[in-house]
């Protein structure tokens, strides 16, 4: 079975202040999610989609694109206003993008396979392809997924709140997951978030979610629901792939299998945090972890 790796990398980036999915952070100016495509191809994948705002897709064609080996196949989709169903009209006041679910949604004429979805600004470690590459391979309808959860205390950032999806897994199974926001550390470093204290041992969603093909077709429904539901004056509200999946568990139409990795996550949420991930970065790069260049 083909694997496809698709990374989001869509999102305006409006706490960052710029387009954080192409800030140059790696010792020879790689971007982030060249180490997710580094990390993939060498656990099997054999399929990289960018999901892009149209105004970076040349950039990412001519700066990435040429580098990843000849034997995988490469392509690209845009997320914008006009992939929506003809039906609906989108506010003129709308900037901001639907969310994770439709930008998978702009991509399912070019996903071939299982595919595996990640943040283009987060750094997953090479653990999370390992175990998502080898789940994917199980997904058997679109009745089946998979995700690879963290630790809570390895995703904070120390230069504002994040927003995570707080899980529930028993038995290497998902029962349910939480869209928590604004997670910080308070000034006695607890960890707290809308809904109150946390320790930080709690298993979170970061975006690595792994879906048979046929999925696509649930989602697609999920969506033309959302915007069914949405009230024209609500021109921030996103449909999020973990809320989805929460919903499709509530409703007995997923079954979900979670294999937590040990890695540390890093990721660019503020301006602030580029300095920290670049050292982080030279550091796996120093260690031998990754070679002098990705590619």
């Amino acid at each position: 079975m083909k694997t496809t790796l698709v990374i989001l990398a869509a999102g305006l980036g409006s706490r960052f202040g710029g387009n954080k999915q192409i800030s140059h952070v790696g010792p020879c100016g790689e971007m982030l999610m060249e180490y997710s495509i580094y990390d993939a191809i060498e656990a099997g994948f054999d399929q990289i989609v960018f999901i892009l705002k149209e105004e970076m897709v040349e950039l990412v064609k001519e700066s990435i694109g040429p580098r990843i080996p000849a034997h995988i196949q490469v392509d690209y989709a845009v997320q914008d206003m006009t992939k929506m169903p003809d039906w609906y009209q989108v506010p003129a006041e709308r900037t901001k993008p639907f969310g994770t679910v439709h930008a998978v949604l702009c991509a399912k004429e070019v996903i071939k396979g299982a595919f595996a979805t990640v943040n283009a600004d987060d750094y997953y470690g090479k653990e999370a392809f390992k175990l998502m590459h080898d789940m994917l391979l199980t997904l058997d309808s679109e009745k089946k997924a998979a995700m690879v959860p963290y630790i809570l205390g390895n995703t904070m950032s120390e230069n504002g709140g994040v927003t995570r999806g707080v899980c529930s897994i028993r038995c290497s199974k998902l029962r349910e997951v939480v869209e928590t926001h604004e997670i910080h550390y308070d000034e006695s470093r607890k960890i707290v978030g809308e809904f109150g204290e946390l320790t930080g041992k709690e298993k979170v969603s970061m975006n690595i979610w792994g879906f048979h093909p046929a999925a696509l077709n649930m989602m697609n429904a999920y969506f033309e629901d959302f915007l069914k539901s949405l009230a024209p004056e609500e021109i921030k509200a996103e449909c999020l792939l973990p809320v989805m999946v929460n919903e499709a568990l509530a409703e007995k139409k997923l079954s979900v299998t979670a294999k937590a990795s040990p890695d540390k996550w890093f990721g660019i949420t503020y301006q602030a945090d580029r300095e920290s991930v670049m050292e982080e970065l030279k550091k796996l790069h120093d260690e031998g972890v990754y070679p002098e260049t990705l590619f």
